[in-house]
């Protein structure tokens, strides 16, 4: 449709500035300081979604932050988008090696470089123009709603007792979400299956203080030689993970589906050229799709023991940490997972250092049937702005609230991302391409027209 186009190319420095005010608000979800800042990017929602032409839109307190609802219920017998957005980002830790100010957002290269360009705040701010373009053409034949919350960089762990509590009002026929990425810029898809998490925090004690490492290195146990040794401990030399029972409800991928996994365009040394890696790493028997989409993860996302500051400090630490992440493919299940990495850490642990394991989040798998309507209908929005199918892939990434959604609501997700490899979400430099924050609105458009037609069929 002519009008979704010329209305973007009209309206694209606005675009642009109105984001520009969303990616300035440091919403750090994660740290206890930001809090006024998690109030200020929802009513920054809230007055965004009241322009682009919802009946209304309210906050709602939850015993963490908080989440915006707003709907526009055009008629009854129309088809119901749940659209599901978070307004939270990550900490921006190490600040040094950012180009440019992380809150501060610029364009360069024709990407838009800031915190939450990607992931979620310029993905999220896709369907609110959509929203404002199929409103002001008067073509909208769906009703619309809003779910935007301010947690989900730390699990989410309100929003599924949220949920319960407003069942009738989030009914709905299927939740969208753009909080995922395509193959490549010229090569669209959609996400069919996201891995599952079990997110822990371990730490290891030793002595009751820190010691001199002169004077009782080499008689005293050191918490972080223990905890290398311990976390190294965690994969054989097939880089399989040794805790017992962690891959009982794996489900094998059948080689028939593995064969269309590989179809995808795929190039190894430039995956490899991209994130400055000259060796790949992983499960043996694998291919590097396949460990990130189907096959269950463990790995190390922070460490921190004794002195870390500038110059020498010759102490033998009293304690050690680290945060233990494990990506979960659908059928396994996170609770489950965690007792047992709880009960393994807790048995190979020697007697002379103390471990306590702490359950920090995590969430279930999901796999989304490429059959129903919502998929048929985002097939025919690709097609119209990319010229071609999307392809279906399995992230390696996590929502654990997806899995909730379908649990306490009845509904399926629709995961129609727009981000690329290289926008460095969660690092340094996060970015997001002009060109994807401009075709994702036009697909999302096209997406509520098709998504009319296919619930009447």
């Amino acid at each position: 449709m002519d009008f979704i186009k010329a209305y973007i190319d009209q309206n694209k420095d606005r675009f642009l500035e109105e984001l520009f005010g969303l990616l300035r608000i440091p919403s750090v979800s994660s740290l206890a300081d930001h809090k006024p800042d998690m109030y200020r990017a929802a009513k920054y929602w809230k007055k965004t979604l009241i322009a682009a032409g919802a009946d209304k839109a309210e906050l709602y307190e939850t015993p963490g932050n908080p989440v915006i609802y707003g709907e526009k219920i055009i008629d009854p017998a129309y088809p119901t988008i749940l659209i599901y957005a978070h307004m939270d980002v990550m900490p921006v830790d190490p600040i040094n090696l950012w180009n440019s100010q992380p809150f501060e957002p610029e364009i360069r290269e024709g990407r838009i470089w800031a915190r939450g360009a990607d992931d979620d705040k310029g993905q999220s701010f896709m369907h609110a123009k959509a929203f404002e373009i199929m409103m002001k053409s008067g073509q909208m034949k769906c009703n619309i709603k809003f779910m935007i919350e301010g947690e989900e960089e730390v699990g989410s762990p309100n929003l599924g007792a949220w949920c319960e509590a407003h069942k009738e009002m989030l009914r709905a026929d299927i939740i969208l979400v753009s909080d995922t990425g395509m193959i490549a810029a010229d090569t669209p898809s959609i996400t069919a299956g996201l891995r599952g998490l079990a997110y822990l925090e371990v730490e290891v004690t030793g002595p009751d203080r820190d010691l001199h490492s002169g004077i009782f290195g080499g008689a005293v146990a050191n918490p972080a030689n223990i905890l290398a040794k311990l976390i190294a401990s965690l994969h054989d030399e097939k880089n399989r993970i040794t805790i017992p029972g962690f891959y009982d409800d794996v489900i094998v991928v059948s080689d028939t589906e593995r064969r269309a996994m590989a179809e995808a365009p795929f190039n190894l040394e430039n995956y490899k050229k991209a994130i400055g890696i000259n060796q790949e790493w992983g499960e043996e028997g694998f291919t590097t799709i396949e460990r990130t989409g189907i096959r269950p993860t463990l790995d190390v996302c922070g460490m921190w023991s004794g002195y870390t500051g500038e110059g020498a400090k010759t102490v033998l630490p009293s304690k050690a940490y680290a945060k233990i992440s494990m990506r979960l493919v659908p059928n396994q299940d996170y609770k489950k997972i965690s007792s047992l990495f709880e009960a393994y850490f807790l048995k190979i642990a020697p007697p002379y250092v103390k471990v306590k394991v702490t359950d920090l989040h995590g969430g279930q798998g999901y796999v989304a049937p490429i059959d129903m309507p919502a998929w048929k209908a985002a097939d025919k929005a690709y097609m119209e702005t990319f010229g071609k199918l999307p392809i279906p892939t399995r992230s390696g990434g996590s929502i654990p609230i997806i899995s909730t959604f379908e649990q306490v609501l009845g509904i399926k997700s629709l995961l129609m991302g727009f981000g690329l490899e290289s926008d460095a979400i969660h690092s340094p430099n996060e970015n997001f391409p002009l060109e994807n924050f401009y075709k994702g609105i036009e697909t999302i458009a096209h997406f509520y027209n098709h998504f009319a037609s296919e619930m009447k069929k």
